[in-house]
């Protein structure tokens, strides 16, 4: 079992005119969480959904994408909001109405106390703003010589533009985490100047990364084991709507390849990993992403779609 824990808000996307925006289910966790259940991976969702109109909306949309909310905290506070904009490429800034919101009022006692033989998947702003952040870091710090954590940095400047404090934030989490996944435009802001491939691995380096990821957009992905040269899979060419979702579709695709194959039953499963696997699993990501890609908004792929892409590829 993987348990994606984060925020799930509601994004809002422009429309054709200035007053026109519509609201749509989103998070970086909610999309992991939908990713991984389309993919044929059992993954709850540990949330908190607030009792208000969007709330009640990201339950409804979670649970028709067949996310358990076992977990799910039913929530006093109301629904994040992120106004979203679009570039000439296709990718998403973001705004976000996140003071006091639902997602990040965690207290200890609402987080389980069993996750032996699961994965945990945590990142984006869940792991970033408090009071939140600190709470699921020590509630994975106590956990995670049993269970492998899996940590998104998905950096949201705009929330957080102290670059330094967002630097340090994400060195606290590599501390606990056994697998990152970043974009090239994250590392990019966290070590500027540097490139972000060696970025990555110096992280595997300095603390003890089982595995790193680096989305590269058009110019693919990159797995990095430690001890071992990078391992790179092409970006599939795709004709791109947008980007909302992208990256969480390629975390989930990922983690699903390695759930099947046995290597998320404990962090000394995830040792066993060889590059072959690594790199099997990078492949399928790619793809998944790029699938999502063409696509409005956050719609991952499921895995015929996967692979069918890959067939088409190969043939």
């Amino acid at each position: 079992m993987i348990i994606v824990c984060g925020e799930a808000l509601v994004d809002l996307i422009p429309g054709d005119s200035p007053a026109d925006w519509r609201a749509l289910p989103g998070g970086g966790a909610a999309n992991a969480a939908i990713a991984l259940n389309r993919l044929g991976a059992r993954a709850p969702l540990l949330c908190r959904l607030s009792r208000d109109h969007f709330g009640r909306m990201l339950r409804a949309h979670l649970e028709e994408n067949g996310v358990d909310l076992r977990w799910a905290v039913d929530a006093p506070e109301q629904t994040t909001l992120a106004f979203v904009a679009f570039d000439d490429s296709g990718s998403a800034e973001y705004t976000f109405y996140a003071a006091g919101t639902a997602d990040w009022q965690w207290s200890p006692v609402e987080l389980p106390s069993q996750t032996a033989g699961a994965c945990v998947h945590v990142g984006t702003l869940a792991t970033v703003l408090e009071p939140g952040a600190s709470v699921l870091r020590s509630w994975l710090r106590a956990r995670r010589g049993q269970t492998v954590v899996s940590y998104d940095v998905n950096v949201r400047a705009v929330a957080c533009p102290d670059m330094d404090a967002y630097r340090e934030n994400a060195r606290g989490w590599c501390d606990v985490a056994h697998v990152l996944k970043a974009s090239a435009d994250d590392l990019a802001l966290l070590f500027p100047g540097r490139d972000p491939v060696e970025a990555a691995q110096a992280l595997v380096e300095e603390h003890g990364l089982r595995l790193a990821l680096v989305t590269l957009g058009g110019e693919g992905a990159v797995a990095v084991l430690p001890g071992r040269e990078p391992l790179r899979a092409a970006a599939p060419p795709v004709d791109v709507v947008d980007t909302v979702g992208a990256g969480d579709a390629f975390i989930g695709a990922y983690l699903a390849e390695l759930e099947r194959r046995g290597f998320l039953e404990g962090p000394a499963a995830l040792e066993e990993m060889g590059p072959d696997a690594a790199s099997e699993a990078l492949v399928f990501a790619a793809n998944a992403a790029a699938l999502a890609c063409t696509r409005a908004g956050s719609s991952p792929p499921g895995r015929a779609e996967v692979e069918a892409a890959l067939g088409k590829a190969v043939s």
